[in-house]
């Protein structure tokens, strides 16, 4: 049992408000248990010799009625003594001088007295008792040694308050073990929280602790989805800046091997304007991936907020169109636009347009030669579903989710041919969850699809 733990203390502490209560109580009451027995034993003695009185009221003299008694009851020794304190009868076993030779006058047993006295302590012959007195005569009792009646009342009183404060000893063992279970067992679950294992959740209880735990669990549930979703964020982050910095480091790397090649003037690097536009369009692109970097960083930092507005949507899928065109007949791939006239969108121009062109560069990046990609708008109930179908693509299940991580790539090798950064489709996830616009990228049956849901304007 630890000494400094909580169920030590509790029960230290109620056992010994116990045994106090215990001893207060006989302390307090034991006087008055005494004083109690022995009055009672004085009316039992009286009682048992009022048959000699009640003997002589029915016509028979008071010393004839004595007599009577005394050969029904010989173990019960007594004397009478008239008022000038002559001994009229005795019994054979008492000395008939017995009263003038006791030096301890008879004393007064009336309710009004105060009998404590009557019984003397251990190994102490009592004084006589005065059972009946009248004008003529008295009956005396001799004092007898009561010791042995005292010595069983002491015994059943000592027993007694053992018994209860045994009783009050176990009561404290189960009252504290009661009231600190419930604690230990709620410091024992706290302490698996602290290292974040798995906790289940006590039998619920009705009181204020049941409540605690309660409360406690719930925080703990909280507290570690936070955490959770903290380290997978540090570790996102931690992905993200490997990921930009070995993006960073390729063009780094070529632009410093041409500009090397260039000033030792060797072989072909003497061609210098040749040489020198390379190294401009690779620190073009570093500039682009460099503002992606940035777009996404402050998208996820919460600090672009889309401002909505009333957009016409086959108009807006024209000026994004205007600029990919090209793009799709150079790699022959057939743009197919399928709106409705009349359709109006409430979004952020600027935000949805980047969204929108992101995933139909990539869909022709990433299409068949020959391939359509259909773009359509179906009208809902209170939106409108914007989709981007890539016929005739497949995308692994399994990769899916990943499409929208930092510089992820499905094929690298050909990504970086075609100049993707492999930001596109996470800067249009970050976009659309910045403006609160449902989404989803998934495998169609005639190919792979991306739909948006848009508000009606």
């Amino acid at each position: 049992m630890n000494r400094n733990g909580l169920f030590f203390k509790t029960f230290l502490y109620t056992a010994i408000f116990a045994i106090l209560l215990v001893g207060v109580t006989a302390f307090l009451f034991s006087a008055q248990i005494i004083s109690y027995y022995r009055m009672q034993n004085t009316n039992h003695i009286t009682r048992s010799y009022q048959r000699i009185v009640t003997g002589a009221e029915d016509g028979v003299g008071l010393i004839e009625s004595a007599q009577r008694f005394y050969e029904r009851n010989q173990s019960l020794p007594f004397i009478i003594v008239d008022k000038n304190g002559t001994t009229v009868y005795a019994t054979p076993s008492l000395d008939p001088d017995w009263p003038e030779t006791n030096d301890d006058s008879p004393p007064d047993i009336s309710p009004d007295t105060d009998n404590s006295s009557l019984a003397p302590g251990d190994g102490v012959e009592a004084p006589p008792l005065t059972v009946y007195s009248d004008n003529e005569y008295e009956i005396i009792v001799p004092g007898g040694d009561f010791a042995e009646y005292y010595d069983g009342l002491t015994l059943r009183v000592v027993v007694a308050v053992l018994a209860i404060l045994t009783t009050a000893l176990l009561c404290a063992f189960v009252f504290a073990r009661q009231i600190t279970k419930p604690i230990k067992t709620l410091a024992d679950i706290t302490g698996k929280m602290a290292k974040l294992e798995e906790v289940l959740l006590p039998p619920k209880r009705a009181d204020e602790l049941g409540t605690l735990t309660e409360d406690v669990h719930s925080l703990y549930v909280k507290l570690k989805d936070e955490i959770l979703r903290e380290r997978a964020l540090e570790e996102a982050q931690r992905h993200f800046f490997l990921a930009a910095s070995h993006e960073l480091k390729t063009p780094v790397a070529a632009t410093s091997a041409l500009l090397e090649g260039m000033l030792e003037n060797v072989g072909e690097y003497k061609d210098h304007p040749t040489y020198l536009r390379a190294c401009l369009k690779l620190m073009d692109t570093q500039s682009e991936l460099v503002s992606e970097i940035l777009e996404l960083v402050a998208l996820s930092d919460g600090n672009i907020v889309a401002a909505p507005e009333t957009l016409d949507i086959g108009h807006t899928i024209e000026e994004i169109l205007s600029d990919i065109r090209a793009l799709a007949e150079t790699n022959e791939r057939k743009l197919i636009v399928e709106i409705p006239e009349g359709q109006v969108c409430r979004a952020d121009a600027r935000m949805l347009k980047k969204t929108l062109s992101n995933v139909i560069v990539n869909a022709v990046q990433n299409a068949a030669s020959g391939s359509e990609i259909r773009i359509e708008s179906k009208p809902l109930e209170s939106h409108y579903r914007l989709s981007v179908l890539n016929v005739g693509a497949k995308i692994d299940e399994a990769v899916l989710p990943m499409l929208f991580d930092p510089f992820y790539r499905v094929d690298t090798a050909r990504s970086r041919k075609s100049g993707g950064s492999g930001l596109g489709l996470a800067i249009v996830k970050r976009t659309l969850d910045a403006m609160g616009f449902d989404f989803a990228l998934e495998n169609a049956s005639d190919g792979v699809l991306f739909w948006v849901d848009v508000p009606k304007g």
